[in-house]
C-alpha cells in the first residue's frame, strides 16, 4: 500500500472550498452565513467519520476500517496498515511461540518456571508428570504449596542457586527426581527437574556389586590364607590335618575360580550390544550332554532325571550364551532339589516358537523373592547358597544371554512344592529339521 498523508494540498482544497462558498454569499449579500453553513457542514462531516472511527475501535468486530474519504479516507487507511502489521507481528510472535514451546517440550528433563514469589509460570509436560501438575489448573498456585516435602521447601526458599537436590517425586515413592534451580531473568527461576530412579538403582547395584564380590572372595581367601600361615610352621601342623587342609584350600580356590569366571561370562555377555545369531545350535545334542552332567552332579542325592526334547528343534544363537543359559538353569534345579528329588527338562516347539522348561519338586522359593532372582548376587539363602557353591551370578548370566535372544526368563514357584524356569525362543531364531 502506497503510502498516503495529511499536507497542504489538504490545508488548501479546504480553504479553496470556504472561500468558494463567502464569494456565493458575496452574490447575495450573505458572505459570513454561508461560509458559516460551510463551517458547520463541515463539522458534522467531521462528526460523523469521528463516530464511525469510535464505534471501529470499541465494538466493531471486523479488522478492516469504515471507508472514507479526504482526510479521513488517510486515516482509515493507516490504521489499516497498523492492523497488518500489528497481525504479522502476532503471527511471528505465535510461530515463535510455538516453537519455544516446542523446544521446551523436547527437553530430556521437566522444566518449571516460577516467579520470585514461587509461583508457577508455566511448565512443560515432563514437569507436569514428574510433579504431579496439573495444567492449567496449577498456573499461578506457589510450588511449596504442591510439593510440600519440608526439604524441597527449603531448597526453593534458598537464595543459593547451584545446590542439586534428590527426593522422592510427589505421589510416587519409588520414583527419585532431582531438581536443580537457576536464574531464568530478573524477576522469574528456571527449576529443572530429571528422573534419576534408573542412575539411583544402577547406582546401588555397583555399590551392592561391589560389596558382595568383596564378601565371595574374602571368605575364601582367608581360609587359604588361614592354611598357608599354619603351613609356615610344619610342626604345629597334625599329619592328620594336611589332608583336610589341602581339601579346604582347593575347594575354596575352585570356588574363587567359579566367582571369577562367572564374573568374566557376565561381563562378556553384559558388554555385547547384540550376539552372533547367524549359527545353528543343535540343542537336542547340548541338552544330552547337559543332562548327563547333572545326572553326574546330583549323582549322590539318588535324583531322577527326566530329560524330554524334541528331535531337530535348533535354534539360531550364540553357542556359549545359549549353553550358559540351559547348564545354569538345570544345575540350579540340581543344586536345590533336596535328595531323591525329581526334575523334569523339556524342549519343544508351540506355534512356530521353540520352548524350554526345566521343573523341580524341591522347596520352592517365596514370591517375595521371585521379582529380584535374576540381580546380582541375590539369593534367597545365603547360607544354604554358600553350602551348594552357589554365587548368585547365574541367574544374572541367563537374563542377559537369553535378551540376545530375544527372549526372557519366566519363573513359577511355590514354597514346599517346587520351581519352573521357562523361556520362549522367537520363530524368526527356530531351524526345524
Amino acid at each position: 500500500m502506497r503510502e498516503r498523508s495529511i499536507g497542504w494540498p489538504t490545508f488548501v482544497a479546504l480553504f479553496a472550498v470556504l472561500l468558494l462558498l463567502g464569494l456565493i454569499g458575496w452574490l447575495f449579500n450573505a458572505p459570513l452565513e454561508m461560509i458559516g453553513v460551510g463551517a458547520a457542514g463541515l463539522l458534522f462531516w467531521h462528526y460523523q467519520h469521528m463516530r464511525r472511527l469510535s464505534s471501529y475501535l470499541w465494538r466493531d468486530k471486523r479488522f478492516s476500517p469504515p471507508d472514507g474519504a479526504g482526510s479521513w479516507g488517510v486515516i482509515y487507511d493507516g490504521l489499516y496498515r497498523l492492523q497488518q502489521r500489528n497481525r504479522r507481528r502476532r503471527k511471528d510472535l505465535a510461530k515463535l511461540l510455538k516453537r519455544f514451546r516446542q523446544g521446551a517440550e523436547a527437553l530430556p528433563d521437566g522444566a518449571v518456571v516460577i516467579s520470585a514469589d514461587r509461583t508457577i509460570v508455566w511448565s512443560n509436560q515432563l514437569a507436569q508428570r514428574l510433579l504431579g501438575l496439573r495444567w492449567p489448573e496449577d498456573a499461578g498456585q506457589r510450588i511449596d504449596n504442591l510439593i510440600r516435602h519440608p526439604d524441597f521447601v527449603r531448597y526453593v526458599s534458598n537464595a543459593e542457586r547451584s545446590e542439586v537436590m534428590v527426593l522422592p517425586a510427589p505421589g510416587e515413592a519409588m520414583r527419585m527426581v532431582e531438581f536443580r534451580m537457576m536464574q531464568y531473568d530478573n524477576e522469574q527461576i528456571l527449576l529443572m527437574v530429571r528422573d534419576v530412579t534408573q542412575w539411583n538403582r544402577m547406582e546401588q547395584m555397583r555399590r551392592d556389586f561391589i560389596a558382595n564380590v568383596s564378601h565371595e572372595l574374602r571368605t575364601p581367601l582367608t581360609v587359604v590364607q588361614g592354611y598357608i600361615e599354619m603351613l609356615e610352621d610344619p610342626q604345629a601342623l597334625p599329619p592328620e590335618m594336611w589332608q583336610k587342609a589341602h581339601g579346604m584350600m582347593l575347594e575354596q580356590t575352585r570356588r574363587m575360580d567359579s566367582l571369577v569366571s562367572q564374573l568374566i561370562t557376565l561381563s562378556r555377555i553384559e558388554a555385547a550390544e547384540r550376539s552372533d545369531l547367524d549359527h545353528e545350535i543343535d540343542v537336542p545334542s547340548l541338552l544330552n550332554i547337559i543332562s548327563e552332567e547333572a545326572k553326574a552332579l546330583g549323582a549322590e542325592k539318588a535324583m531322577q532325571i527326566t530329560l524330554e526334547v524334541e528331535s531337530g528343534l535348533n535354534i539360531k544363537g550364540d553357542l556359549m550364551e545359549m549353553r550358559s543359559a540351559f547348564s545354569n538353569l538345570i544345575f540350579n534345579a540340581v543344586h536345590y532339589t533336596q535328595p531323591e528329588g525329581e526334575i523334569d527338562i523339556r524342549w519343544y516347539s508351540q506355534n512356530g516358537n521353540a520352548c524350554f522348561l526345566v521343573s523341580d519338586n524341591g522347596d520352592g522359593i517365596g514370591a517375595e523373592h521371585i521379582q529380584r532372582l535374576t540381580e546380582r548376587f541375590y539369593r534367597v539363602d545365603r547360607a544354604r547358597s554358600r553350602k551348594t557353591g552357589g554365587s548368585g551370578l547365574g541367574l544374572a548370566i541367563v537374563k542377559h544371554a537369553l535378551s540376545h535372544h530375544s527372549s526372557k526368563l519366566k519363573i513359577q514357584s511355590s514354597l514346599t512344592v517346587g520351581s519352573t524356569f521357562s523361556f520362549v525362543i522367537p520363530a524368526e531364531l527356530v531351524v526345524k529339521k
